[in-house]
């Protein structure tokens, strides 16, 4: 990805997520049960009623990208 791109990003995830803090939560929370093989699932509901899925299984890099968001969510509350 682009530095510049990343710049323009940061303020952007910064927003979301202190306006979901709950999702980056479960995040957290969830990385303590999270193993390889897992199948972590996502849904979306539109206005219309619409609804999408999809589900990844979860591997090596996965567990470690989640560990690392649990030790930053735990540094920002401290």
């Amino acid at each position: 990805m682009n530095p510049l791109g990343m710049l323009k990003l940061k303020p952007l995830f910064e927003t979301f997520c202190q306006n979901h803090p709950k999702l980056l939560m479960f995040f957290a929370a969830s990385a303590d049960s999270m193993d390889v093989g897992s199948v972590l699932e996502i849904s979306l509901k539109n206005s219309e009623g619409q609804t999408m899925k999809t589900n990844i299984l979860v591997n090596e890099n996965d567990v470690e990208l989640f560990e690392e968001l649990k030790k930053l969510i735990s540094k920002e509350k401290n």
